[in-house]
């Protein structure tokens, strides 16, 4: 999809949301959210205890795992405390019981309002870079590093930076993944909508800019995808309503960006909780939004 096409026209060639989110019995579902239409993912039962996930970072998938039907890994607040999760599906598509499905972290999670992981992997090119984001209720946003030992598979939240500043912050959906960058779009309590870019550099320095002055109040959970060469699909989640509305949204460039919309999404969004799934590192499409 070239650069000079239109949001609408890249969204409708083929752009999509896969929203992920966990029930209220805990369990994994999903929607794969398309232009006019959105269809329901078989969920994956019981992968935590009734009503104990609070805030989910992104999921992704590898199908392609011997004698499995799949992996499923990311890192969910239960409670107060992080957690990695990650199951594996029988080859029947099945959950395997027979393996532990959460990892903990550490606590100290409680004031958490919004989570996200960011896997930055050109493959094959390296480098690999895989990055923590967490938004607390004071309005601190927070970044970490990961650093993997492969000789002894442990995992080191690294270099940890924070930024004060975001408690208007409502909810925000990652955009851009980059080699230089991180980019989210968050919508405030008050209606506005903003792109905040986190450089790759210590120390963390966050660079806001406005996108719109109003109306985007009533989402709790914003998901988006890359949609064409330089744009972006988001859905918009309002709990209350149990609603959503998608959007095609150009290459973000403060209140110049174009953002049309897309109509309701045809399907109730029932769940407490809502993130972003995606395919496995190396193929999963690195978002460029801004």
């Amino acid at each position: 999809m070239g650069a000079g096409r239109s949001a609408t026209e890249q969204a409708s060639a083929g752009c999509y949301v896969h929203v992920g989110s966990v029930t209220a019995g805990g369990d994994h579902g999903g929607k794969l959210v398309t232009v006019g239409a959105a269809s329901t993912d078989e969920p994956d039962t019981g992968v935590y205890p009734a009503g104990a996930v609070r805030v989910s970072g992104s999921m992704e998938a590898d199908p392609d795992v011997t004698g499995y039907g799949g992996w499923i890994g990311g890192y969910t607040v239960l409670g107060s405390s992080m957690y990695a999760t990650s199951y594996y599906l029988t080859l029947d598509g099945d959950v395997d019981r027979t393996r532990p499905t959460t990892y903990l972290v550490g606590g100290g999670w409680g004031d958490t309002t919004y989570f996200e992981t960011t896997r930055f992997w050109d493959y094959p090119k390296l480098p690999n870079l895989i990055r923590q984001y967490q938004l607390r209720a004071d309005g601190t946003l927070s970044r970490w590093d990961m650093q993997y030992n492969n000789a002894n598979a442990t995992v080191k939240w690294a270099n940890k930076q924070s930024a004060p500043g975001f408690s208007a912050v409502k909810t925000m959906a990652m955009i851009s993944q980059t080699l230089t960058y991180d980019t989210f779009l968050a919508n405030t309590r008050g209606g506005a909508l903003y792109t905040i870019r986190v450089p790759r550099t210590s120390p963390m320095k966050p660079i806001v800019k406005k996108v719109r002055t109003s109306t985007w109040q009533a989402f709790d959970a914003l998901v988006a995808e890359k949609c064409g060469q330089y744009g972006t699909m988001l859905v918009g989640i309002d709990k209350d309503t149990q609603s959503a509305y998608a959007y095609a949204v150009g290459h973000a460039n403060g209140t110049a960006t174009v953002i049309q919309g897309l109509g309701k999404v045809p399907a109730t969004f029932a769940d407490p909780v809502y993130f972003r799934r995606q395919i496995r590192q190396g193929d999963a499409q690195m978002l460029f939004g801004e």
